[in-house]
């Protein structure tokens, strides 16, 4: 915020002099936290409750864009994609095939099982949770395994979610085979996603002997394989579900982000042969300003729009292919919501600082709804389902997940290289509070998928 102009020159020239060190040291801090891992720019984001861009937005007159055109881009995104020149958000939007389907109903999981399996409470159980063990799973992420990487409290293992007047089915690995037998299970999405399949992977892997089993390179499109079931267990990587130059699994530290925001052909091509289909996006959303290039532009020039008028057209691309090319009783289609993240403790603990760093018990306040999760993503996820009617089955995991403080790794996982003394001394900087441990909370994400499928 700007200083009032009555104040001096002198007096603001004192004033910035007192605040160098402290932005030096914050500068200092998000550096090194970008070095580790991209995504956590967004805790600075989520600082101020205004960081969408509204302004951007802002248009007197749209034009509208049908997505998805076969021969529409003639160039594909990638790292070394750049933007030549950028220019204001145009105002275009995406027309997909259910706008204006105001009578299609989305389809209410909830209430056609008489029970809202998202409204509940966590409760302790050491008898049947966890439903696998960390050092049994060979396919355990290390950016996950927080009890390998030093976290001695194992209670965060041990919650089992309730409805309040209702069960989840219990889990049952051999059932869950039998349901994709001859079939492929695929995950598209994000670190979040990748996850929950990874849980997924570790839920089911133990039934299939290790002969009968394997797993291809980590790639794009990474595939588990159950050969006496002739089933698949799949991730994609595509984090802005629209071709983008972040497509690449493991070279994605960019300056900017870029996206074609009327087109999943690329992704598409990929998934579009699955059975089920489990999509999530928004972390990414979350990172500031996005450059959009449109399909039969010109090569590099750009518009720039904020991260939630940027997920609105991916999501109207996306559910343009949705109503497209689905159909119900071959095809099923999950969309799983926003993933929560805890950065400030504060919102749990009044007065308090620091982040998820110690915290070994869920918050038990019901209803508690913190910065880390966007109201208003949720409101763009409703109206673009609603549109979708029964092609679409939604997994609302926020609000639950919103109760899991104690389940982010913080400082017990390692990316890339194990954090060092220092790092691990400072978990304020070098907590992530974003992602889960495994065993965790995806296992229940799972539960959840298993007991709709």
């Amino acid at each position: 915020m700007a200083l009032p102009l009555t104040v001096s020159m002198s007096n603001k020239w004192s004033r910035k002099k007192r605040h160098f060190p402290l932005l030096a040291g914050l500068l200092l801090v998000f550096l090194a936290c970008s070095v580790i891992y991209i995504e956590f720019s967004i805790q600075q984001i989520h600082q101020s409750p205004d960081h969408v861009l509204h302004s951007q937005r802002q248009t007197s007159s749209f034009t509208y864009v049908k997505p998805n055109l076969p021969k529409g881009a003639s160039e594909v995104l990638d790292g070394s994609s750049s933007c030549n020149s950028t220019r204001n958000y145009s105002g275009k939007k995406i027309r997909w095939v259910g706008t204006d389907a105001e009578s299609n109903q989305r389809r209410s999981i909830s209430q056609e099982n008489s029970c809202d399996v998202f409204s509940g409470k966590w409760v302790f159980d050491n008898q049947s949770y966890p439903l696998y063990e960390e050092s049994d799973c060979p396919y355990m992420s290390d950016q996950l395994a927080c009890h390998k990487h030093g976290r001695s409290d194992l209670q965060y293992q041990h919650w089992r979610w309730q409805p309040h007047n209702c069960n989840l089915k219990r889990w049952d690995a051999t059932e869950m085979w039998e349901k994709l037998r001859g079939k492929r299970l695929m995950f598209v999405g994000d670190s979040l996603n990748r996850g929950q399949w990874i849980s997924m992977v570790c839920l089911l892997q133990s039934v299939i002997p290790a002969n009968k089993r394997s797993m291809t390179p980590n790639a794009q499109l990474t595939i588990f394989r159950a050969e006496e079931y002739n089933a698949t267990v799949e991730f994609l990587w595509a984090p802005l579900l629209v071709e983008s130059n972040s497509d690449d699994p493991v070279n994605h530290r960019l300056s900017e982000r870029i996206i074609r925001p009327d087109s999943v052909l690329k992704h598409s091509a990929q998934w579009e042969h699955a059975d089920i289909l489990v999509f999530n996006s928004y972390l990414w959303w979350r990172q500031g300003p996005v450059k959009l290039q449109w399909s039969g532009e010109e090569i590099g020039a750009c518009e720039e729009l904020d991260g939630l008028g940027a997920m609105e057209l991916a999501m109207g691309a996306w559910a343009d292919w949705v109503a497209s090319k689905v159909i119900p009783l071959k095809k099923h289609v999950f969309f799983v919501t926003m993933s929560p993240t805890h950065f400030w403790k504060g919102e749990w603990e009044a007065g308090s600082k620091g982040n998820c760093y110690n915290e070994t018990r869920p918050i038990d306040r019901e209803g508690h709804w913190g910065s880390g999760s966007d109201l208003a993503t949720m409101r763009i996820v409703d109206k673009m389902v609603s549109g979708l009617g029964s092609k679409v089955t939604v997994i609302n995991i926020t609000q639950l997940s919103e109760y899991r403080k104690d389940g982010h790794p913080s400082i017990y996982r390692k990316f890339w290289e194990t954090l060092s003394p220092r790092q691990l001394g400072n978990p304020a900087s070098y907590s992530d509070c974003i992602h889960w441990c495994l065993p965790g909370v995806p296992d229940v994400w799972n539960e959840l998928l298993f007991h709709f499928l």
